[in-house]
């Protein structure tokens, strides 16, 4: 999917942001003058790939994508996968990474792992990045940042739920895998990743979870972002079971170009969430 404008604005200053996964890659760029949306594209590779292999799919859009072919005054990189976890920041500690992921996803000794920091809302998400994908904006670019995905996820949806007296649960769905994040009263409850074949598996780790949490499915909330539509599968199978079902929106309102109307407020939620 591409979505661009015709609009004559190749003079004025822009920022790139780039979500990237093993199983796909998004590109949004804005004007740095008024935050408008001016170019975002979606792909999909079909299959997971090595980290080698999306390094060659990054540089290739860089070579030959005509959206990528400007001076960016800034970059950042959204790195999008299931080796996170979240700490609370009172409990957190730089010298324990490793400590934090070993218990819910294979580290190697050579793995290079971060962190973000979400001073509002006294979380750490502890992730491993693609260094082979660092170094290359590195050596490329100089300065750019980096994230993980659920780092804006958490805190859109934090900042948005922070006067809430209810139970929300959100699930933001992508390519073969879906971000669960619970909040109770403006509290963060679980945010986790889950890989899926079928709508049957997502519907099972979307029951088993909130059973688990204690919540009755004909109370909570369940609010769809990502790539979900109401005649999707997800949606469809999910209203047989939980009461409450919307489509989320994002915290701020983002400005598109005409050519990019069409876009939802849940679509590329994290990619559209930070500007």
């Amino acid at each position: 999917m591409v979505k661009t404008t015709n609009n004559n604005i190749d003079t004025m200053s822009r920022k790139l942001s780039i979500q990237v996964s093993l199983n796909g890659l998004s590109f949004c760029s804005a004007l740095v003058n008024n935050q408008e949306i001016i170019a975002l594209e979606h792909q999909n590779f079909g299959i997971q790939l090595t980290p080698e292999q999306v390094l060659d799919k990054i540089k290739y859009n860089f070579n030959f994508n005509k959206n990528l072919k400007y001076d960016f005054e800034s970059i950042e990189v959204i790195y999008q996968n299931d080796l996170y976890t979240v700490v609370p920041q009172p409990l957190f500690d730089e010298k324990f990474l490793k400590e934090y992921l070993r218990y819910n996803t294979k580290v190697l000794s050579n793995d290079f792992i971060a962190y973000d920091t979400l001073n509002q809302h006294d979380l750490i998400t502890v992730y491993v990045p693609l260094i082979n994908v660092n170094n290359f904006f590195f050596d490329t670019f100089g300065a750019f940042t980096y994230k993980h995905s659920t780092t804006i996820l958490m805190n859109s949806l934090l900042a948005q739920e922070k006067n809430s007296e209810s139970t929300s649960v959100f699930v933001n769905i992508c390519n073969i895998r879906f971000d669960l994040i619970v909040i109770n009263k403006g509290n963060l409850l679980l945010c986790n990743t889950f890989m899926y074949d079928t709508k049957e598996d997502f519907l099972y780790y979307l029951m088993f979870t909130t059973e688990q949490l204690g919540l009755n499915p004909e109370e909570f909330e369940l609010i769809f972002l990502g790539e979900v539509s109401d005649d999707s599968d997800f949606f469809t199978i999910a209203y047989k079971y939980i009461r409450n079902i919307r489509f989320g929106k994002r915290h701020k309102n983002i400005k598109l170009t005409e050519d990019l109307n069409d876009i939802q407020p849940h679509e590329h939620y994290a990619l559209l969430s930070h500007f």
